[in-house]
């Protein structure tokens, strides 16, 4: 294996479980420090042993700026600073507009935008210092929107330009910043939102391609350590979600339209009617009591 992260100091947030924690276990075999922060202080805790004595956690929530804040801080001063972070903590939760509670609304960006602007915010301090990297994972959703992911397709597209203007912001400062771009990536989201409502996996299997297939997470974080090693500025997860970015226009024209609608048209009522039935709209993410990611 490749030792191209010697020496470099990572921190990735939403480590516990899924891409997150493959993205530090790969990095780490590859040679970087490894500081990790999540929710789940287990997880972190048996994943920081696996990662050998420089490694280190810190259990935060992403919605909390005070404790991102010291996780940030006490990571760069256990390490020595920081040269790279992977933004990548996130939720799903299901319904469409006009069945999804407010607060289940409110919940995802929460996490999954306003989560992303304080990591951001009090990693560049660390990074302007390094002259470091970011990685943000975003999603394929946000250039393509999908009935039913209101919420979750809402904040990956408020992700992406949010990253793009601080991607700006700091390029005087040294500072170089990503986005990664995941189709569907076998995690506890996606198996989770399969078991919990069966015609999600039957919409998924209609979509065009890559749409239509289910990537392995070990694919994706090697994608994202590669992205980190070559700062580079954009990451398809698999590679073919790049064609969606470009034709995002043509994709959200009125010549889509008519495929779009009937699409929709077929989906929307078995996910109402399986939403419904299910009584939540939050995911149930294994190992969590408050359901966060």
């Amino acid at each position: 294996m490749n030792r191209d992260m010697v020496g470099r100091r990572l921190v990735v947030t939403g480590a516990a479980r899924g891409i997150g924690e493959k993205v530090a276990r790969l990095a780490a075999a590859r040679g970087a420090r490894l500081a990790v922060i999540g929710l789940e202080p287990d997880r972190l805790r048996s994943l920081v042993d696996d990662l050998g004595p420089t490694a280190s956690w810190r259990e935060a929530d992403v919605r909390d700026a005070a404790a991102v804040r010291s996780a940030i801080d006490d990571c760069a001063q256990v390490m020595g600073g920081i040269d790279a972070v992977v933004a990548n903590a996130g939720v799903a939760a299901y319904g469409t507009v006009r069945q999804t509670a407010e607060a289940s609304f409110e919940r995802v960006l929460d996490i999954n935008l306003n989560g992303v602007f304080r990591t951001l915010k009090y990693a560049t301090p660390h990074l302007e210092q390094s002259r470091g990297h970011v990685m943000v994972v975003a999603s394929a959703l946000s250039f393509m929107p999908l009935a039913g992911m209101a919420s979750y397709a809402a904040s990956k597209t408020g992700v992406e330009m949010l990253t793009l203007a601080y991607r700006q912001e700091v390029a005087h400062l040294g500072i170089t910043v990503g986005l990664v771009h995941p189709s569907w990536i076998d995690t506890d989201i996606v198996r989770g939102a399969d078991a919990d409502l069966p015609s999600f996996q039957r919409l998924r299997s209609r979509l065009p391609y890559p749409g239509n297939v289910t990537t392995s997470v070990d694919e994706a974080a090697a994608a994202i350590v590669d992205g980190l090693v070559r700062r580079r500025s954009r990451v398809y997860v698999p590679r073919a979600v790049i064609v969606a970015n470009w034709a995002k226009a043509a994709l959200n024209s009125p010549l889509a339209w008519p495929w779009t609608r009937r699409f929709a048209a077929k989906a929307v009522p078995a996910l109402e009617s399986e939403v419904e039935a299910l009584g939540r709209n939050d995911q149930l993410v294994p190992g969590t009591d408050d359901r966060h990611a």
